[in-house]
């Protein structure tokens, strides 16, 4: 009887014992612990939706309409910033809070834009964009080009060339090489005349050709044009307007042709360097040399340097915007 007794007693000892042990790793048990739909905490719904309001107030910007100046001439607009409450919302309320990464940010087009503003010379971007755009203008100087794009893929930085059409017809490989690094290639006419003392039939000969050219070699065909050495009149801006390109010409000038020290190279342009700027240069050896520390120093400087096509289009580059 004793013997029976103990078996039972060890048979009931098994059975509380089992379900002890079962009841901390219950499926209700693993539920709760990995069910990770529930949010640790979550803020309001109208908390959210005031914090976005309160960042779309800091950050909506108005559309500044492009513009003839009288000392800049044509100077390009720049685009509005609307932050989308709703679609913000809508993003941050799945996660249960505010995440400024989640903000909807759009951009809107000026009422006026370049295209809708007469034929004018442009020296520069608009004045509130914190963006420069380095000019290269070749007709010569081609030993010193590969190096120059070196220092320019080292740095992340797309710059826009403006080739001369017979320098091109010489220099195919080098044009595709340019084109191959993601820069920008531009007009700057056949032969390097002064545009502004030739007939009107020559200056239109002077693009076409120059266009053709270049469009044979990449591709594209080019929008924008630098008149050599900045010579050019009314006439020139309208038949270069007329062949759907605007006249480029620039705010800072390197001088790099009179082969200045790296110094004085960077002095020159650091002194003057503003918003917009389009810093003009030549592939010469004095540039070579002080291209990556000039790339340092202006980004030192809080500025973004990007092609001129980029600072045209009206685009608000400085945001992280899509």
């Amino acid at each position: 009887m004793r013997k029976w007794r103990s078996f039972i007693l060890f048979i009931l000892f098994i059975m509380l014992s089992y379900g002890a042990m079962e009841n901390p790793f219950s499926q209700d048990f693993f539920s709760v612990i990995h069910d990770t739909s529930i949010p640790v905490s979550k803020q309001p719904k109208e908390e959210i939706w005031n914090r976005i309001e309160e960042e779309a107030k800091k950050m909506n910007q108005p559309a500044k309409n492009a513009k003839i100046d009288t000392v800049w001439k044509k100077i390009p607009g720049l685009n509005g910033i609307l932050v989308d409450v709703e679609k913000s919302y809508d993003k941050m309320k799945k996660r249960g809070k505010y995440n400024q990464s989640l903000l909807v940010i759009n951009q809107k087009k000026p009422d006026v834009q370049l295209k809708d503003l007469p034929p004018s010379p442009i020296y520069r971007g608009h004045p509130e964009q914190a963006v420069i755009a380095l000019n290269i203008n070749v007709s010569w100087g081609e030993e010193y080009i590969p190096d120059m794009l070196n220092t320019l893929k080292k740095h992340n930085v797309k710059a826009t060339f403006f080739i001369e059409g017979k320098w091109a017809n010489e220099h195919v490989e080098i044009v595709k090489m340019i084109q191959e690094q993601g820069h920008v290639i531009a007009n700057h006419a056949y032969n390097h005349p002064d545009m502004r003392n030739i007939t009107s039939e020559e200056v239109e000969r002077q693009l076409k050709q120059t266009n053709d050219i270049l469009k044979r070699i990449t591709g594209k065909q080019p929008t924008l044009f630098a008149p050599p050495s900045g010579s050019y009149n009314e006439e020139v801006v309208r038949i270069a307007n007329h062949l759907q390109m605007e006249t480029i010409l620039w705010s800072v000038d390197t001088i790099d042709w009179k082969k200045p020290t790296t110094e004085v190279l960077l002095n020159r342009v650091l002194t003057k360097v503003h918003n917009g700027a389009f810093i003009l240069m030549h592939p010469t050896a004095s540039t070579s040399q002080a291209l990556e520390p000039l790339i340092l120093k202006i980004r030192d400087k809080k500025y973004k340097i990007t092609t001129v096509d980029n600072i045209l289009n009206g685009k608000r580059i400085t945001l992280d915007i899509q």
